[in-house]
């Protein structure tokens, strides 16, 4: 299979935050003459013992250099302070250079694990390429593992680039040992990369000394010369990394034009232009969800025995059971068991009468609360009571994150969607070892993987079986004969160093001195992992599971591993341990065609079908606190509150492009505004309901401000309040079938009458579409000149440290001074396809638009090709989608959602959630608090008979996007007019707080429910019950 890579917003703004610091920069090349002489030094030997005269004859060949930045520091200063603006960031006061770094600007963007990083500075050098001619790039990472992750990054992504821009880059990793690879770096008029590790110029060793040294391939010359005299691009992955002193000093060498440094964990930020942390990336979708299974060791007040509690099992006929393991006579010695047991059981006679377990009976088994009582003592799912055998401990991690396993295989077989599950180990011999004739055997893990897959694929085999129908059976036939085919030896396998023989050996493992964590640079275990990456994602490889050594985490990952569980400690390990073990699974997952499964190619079943699974070696609360407060150091920099301060100062755009500086007073009103609807609590932090309604750009605002609701909104979602990352207990999930509600008479009756899907036609005069789009384009488009902040201090007394704290310059003037030059007038744009691309009509409709603007709008594309582009296709696109909205017709087709589908196929739910008795599902798949308040209300409701939570794989077409409305209700029909209700749930009921594309798909729900039940069915967009009670009565 291969990797499929595709245009997503979040990283082209990523590329133009940098593409955009150097507006005014002219496209141009430059070239030197590049010296070399293969036979200078034999020929001065020779001379220097007199038997020849010396000849200074030297070949020529032409070199390539970056040209060097033309405009001024001053103008560079405000690019960087307007895409601070746009990206709503701490202004830079001043150009910020690293201590000691004199040469080139350096910026800083974050990005967070999984989201793509390495692509997003691939593409920012083509980019830079493509508007400045700069093609000298050199890729400078910590380690040899981030650096064959760089390379395998470039070589997967070079097909989509050759596409998109039509040309390959082809990058070398720098070998001392191969001069010449820097003399065709130097030499090459196309993009040209070097991927180096800092060892390689920055250590004491003899290769890392030749980048100094005068070569013979090269004359009296040093490849560090070669490579300074091309002005390079530096591109810095991961930064904390390399920030030395002396290696910041040896950087130097390279005579870098600018500096680029990319990271999810910077330490030190200069000139910050882009970011995108863990709060904007689970915001948007970008990766997976965690969840925690979590394993506790407690003790206990008496003798007593071992005991494990897997899990409480609950059903809708029958008493809740908890699966437990236990001690048990087995002829001179004990075996540890696992059973089902019921309340009442007796562990003393259950264990063949075991000393530990006298009185031990289980004398209450509570679903709700999860947990049992045995000998008067808690026990909840995950605990482990009077055991200090690690081997045991590390059977049970074994066994859950297999159990896990077939639970999210099950789950996403039948998507196409291959399910890994990877363990790190901090010893080799604990998985493989080497008898006296050299072959493989197993070792201790790999022996109790195979004990515990064999016992627990059985188990899941039987448990399917129960609980399926002739007709459920059928569906998961596939899956089943997945699970059976492969013998278990084949199942999982070892990535570890290999030594000269072949063999599995343990790594040469390093201690980075700031973090103290272990890593290693074997490249011969990153080359098996490297390789193997796209075989692994495929059905037809038998390997599922991963074992893989502790220190070999960092460049690599793998987009379709579901499981990560640490066979180790979990007080060792560095600070971030947590978030560098997530981190090997944060991606999105692709499908066997190499699709990622991400929003915008399943919506909102984004986080119902990825979710990363972190079989813990500690307890839930231990490890999600920690793991919450590794995130909210890198979070340190975001503002916490919606308090005043905040707004004060803030840019702010309305639809039309016009800007606004929030004031003292719009900041105060703003303030006020969001205390008085619930938005924020008295202490300014964002309430949880705020949270959903800036989510859905529902908030309320002051009328003065309503313009700029986007970006009021912007403003409001970078704001931290902590809750959003506090990881999933996976233990209070619960796999969720139907009840009895279900097949109640009332629900089946609605379900016939909304499964039936249907296909649109939308029919439109062309003619109106270009006059539409001419007046609104003539009347709306605004695009504003560049500007520039000028700003005038004057330096005041004070001490030596607050002069090195950068307090004594204090501001006394400023003032904003237009830029009137055309910076644009060297770059290329493809107008007409962009438009299209954007708008998906054709060129020749694109061509009509712009022909019949007015002049002075066309030429608007001079300020700023770019903002053109984006606001004509904005433009254009309403005005295609109001001509939707009234000439859109949807018609029947025989095809209907399948119910078994859409409603069995693994729902999942918090069981301490409330227990509902009128919906099809026994708890609410939704942590919505306003879908939460709005089934309670239902819940109370004397009108309502049955509900359902639709699931989000309930879908209408729209020419947009898929839609999923939220709810199906049955009233009852003596109270109430309209017996059938489909509704959406928002935070408010104006349509002038929905964006134009929600009112589109809203609205082609109204017409699809209309169709397919004659009316008989009303759907409407509801804010609360009793809105929704005014138009069922109405």
């Amino acid at each position: 299979m291969k990797l499929q890579f595709k245009e997503q917003d979040f990283q082209v703004q990523a590329v133009k935050a940098v593409v955009d610091c150097f507006l005014g920069q002219p496209l141009k090349t430059n070239s030197f003459t590049l010296e070399r002489s293969q036979n200078i030094q034999r020929k001065a030997k020779l001379a220097a013992a007199g038997a020849t005269e010396i000849d200074y004859a030297l070949e020529e060949e032409i070199g390539y250099r970056n040209s060097p930045i033309q405009i001024p520091e001053s103008v560079i200063l405000n690019n960087i302070q307007q895409v601070q603006q746009r990206n709503d960031l701490h202004e830079s006061l001043q150009i910020e250079r690293p201590k000691g770094a004199k040469l080139g600007y350096n910026l800083t963007i974050e990005m967070e694990t999984g989201t793509g990083k390495t692509y997003t500075y691939i593409r920012t050098m083509y980019e830079l390429h493509k508007h400045y001619g700069w093609s000298k790039f050199i890729v400078i990472v910590p380690s040899i593992a981030i650096r064959e992750g760089v390379y395998k990054s470039f070589q997967v992504t070079q097909d989509h680039f050759q596409e998109h821009y039509g040309h390959k880059i082809n990058p070398f990793i720098y070998n001392s040992g191969r001069p010449q690879d820097i003399e065709n770096f130097a030499s090459d008029s196309r993009i040209s990369v070097m991927i180096i590790n800092t060892q390689a110029f920055n250590a004491s060793g003899a290769d890392a000394r030749r980048i100094y040294q005068e070569l013979d391939q090269f004359g009296t010359r040093k490849p560090i010369d070669i490579i300074a005299q091309t002005k390079p691009i530096l591109i810095i992955d991961e930064p904390q990394s390399v920030d030395g002193d002396k290696t910041l000093k040896s950087m130097q060498d390279f005579h870098p034009l600018f500096t680029l440094r990319y990271s999810a964990t910077h330490k030190v930020e200069y000139n910050k232009v882009y970011r995108l942390d863990a709060l904007d990336a689970y915001h948007k979708h970008l990766v997976k969800k965690i969840q925690v299974k979590g394993i506790n060791l407690k003790g206990s007040t008496g003798t007593t025995g071992y005991l494990y509690l897997e899990q409480i099992s609950l059903s809708t006929t029958k008493p809740p059971y908890a699966i437990i393991e236990f001690e048990k006579r087995a002829g001179e010695g004990v075996k540890k068991i696992r059973q089902k047991l019921g309340e009442g059981a007796n562990l003393y006679e259950l264990s063949g009468q075991l000393p530990v377990y006298k009185n031990h009976t289980i004398t209450e088994i509570n679903g709700y609360l999860n947990k049992v009582v045995i000998n008067g003592q808690d026990i909840f799912p995950g605990d482990i009571v009077n055991s200090h055998d690690e081997f045991a401990f590390r059977r049970v991690q074994i066994r859950e994150t297999i159990l896990s396993h077939f639970q999210k295989e099950k789950q996403l077989f039948d998507k196409g969607v291959k399910v890994l599950s990877l363990f790190f180990i901090d010893s080799v011999e604990k998985y493989r070892l080497y008898n006296e004739s050299g072959e493989e055997t197993l070792g201790e893990y790999a022996s109790i993987f195979e004990e515990e897959y064999i016992n627990v694929r059985n188990e899941f085999l039987e448990l399917i079986r129960q609980l399926q129908n002739e007709e459920e059976r059928h569906t998961n036939t596939g899956y089943v004969q997945y699970l059976q085919r492969d013998e278990v030896r084949k199942v999982h396998n070892g990535y570890f160093s290999i030594d000269k023989k072949g063999k599995s050996v343990e790594p040469s493992v390093k201690t980075d001195k700031q973090t103290k964590e272990e890593y290693s640079d074997d490249i011969s275990a990153y080359d098996l992992i490297m390789k193997d990456k796209e075989r692994l994602l495929s059905f037809g490889e038998p390997v599922r599971f991963i074992f893989s050594h502790s220190a070999l985490k960092e460049g690599w990952d793998n987009p379709n591993v579901f499981q990560i569980c640490a066979l180790k400690n979990a007080e060792s390990g560095s600070l971030t341990r947590r978030r560098q073990e997530v981190g090997r699974g944060m991606r999105l997952c692709v499908d066997k065609r190499g699709v990622r499964q991400d929003f915008e190619f399943i919506g909102e079943q984004v986080h119902e079908l990825n979710k990363l699974t972190v079989i813990a070696s500690e307890s839930y609360e231990a490890f999600a606190k920690g793991l919450q407060m590794e995130i909210a150091a890198t979070l340190k920099d975001r503002p916490q509150k919606a308090e005043v301060q905040y707004f004060i100062g803030r840019m702010v755009t309305n639809e039309k492009g016009e800007e606004h500086r929030l004031t003292e007073e719009d900041a105060k009103k703003l303030n006020k505004w969001l205390f008085k609807h619930d938005v924020i609590d008295e202490n300014d932090k964002i309430t949880i309901t705020g949270r959903e309604l800036i989510e859905q750009s529902t908030m309320p605002l002051p009328e003065n401000l309503e313009p700029f609701r986007a970006s009021i909104g912007q403003l409001l979602q970078s704001i931290y309040t902590g809750e959003s990352f506090k990881p999933e207990d996976e233990r209070q999930t619960i796999v969720l079938n139907p009840n009895a509600n279900f097949r109640k008479k009332e629900f089946q009756e609605l379900w016939e009458k909304i499964n039936l899907k249907t296909i649109y036609e939308v029919q439109f005069d062309t003619e109106k579409l270009l006059s539409d789009s001419k007046d609104r384009i003539n009347a709306q488009l605004h695009i504003s000149n560049l500007v520039y902040e000028l700003k005038t201090g004057e330096l005041q007394d004070g001490t030596k440290e607050e002069m090195e704290a950068g307090n004594l310059v204090k501001e006394s003037a400023r003032e904003y001074l237009k830029i009137n030059k055309d910076y644009f007038t060297n770059a290329t744009y493809d107008i007409v396809g962009e438009i299209e691309a954007q708008t998906n009509l054709t060129r020749r409709t694109i061509v009509a638009i712009l022909k019949s603007i007015k002049e002075e709008k066309f030429l608007l594309m001079r300020k700023n090709p770019e903002e053109f582009i984006a606001r004509c296709s904005k433009l254009i696109n309403e005005v295609k989608a109001s001509l939707i909205i009234n000439n859109i017709v949807y018609h029947k087709i025989e095809e209907r959602h399948d119910a078994k589908t859409v409603f069995t196929n693994d729902k999942y739910a918090l069981r301490n959630s409330e227990l509902l008795k009128k919906h099809i599902y026994d708890y609410l798949t939704s942590d919505s608090t306003i879908e939460a308040d709005f089934a309670k209300a239902l819940e109370n409701s004397v009108e309502v008979v049955v509900y359902a939570k639709l699931p989000k794989s309930f879908k209408i077409t729209t020419p947009v996007a898929d839609y999923s409305p939220d709810w199906a209700i049955v009233f009852d029909k003596n109270k109430v007019r309209h017996i059938y209700f489909v509704a959406e749930t928002k935070g408010s009921d104006s349509d002038l707080e929905l964006r134009e594309i929600e009112k589109l798909k809203i609205h082609c729900a109204e017409r699809h429910f209309e169709t397919i039940s004659g009316g008989v069915v009303k759907f409407s967009k509801v804010s609360s019950y009793d809105k929704l009670m005014a138009i069922v009565n109405g």
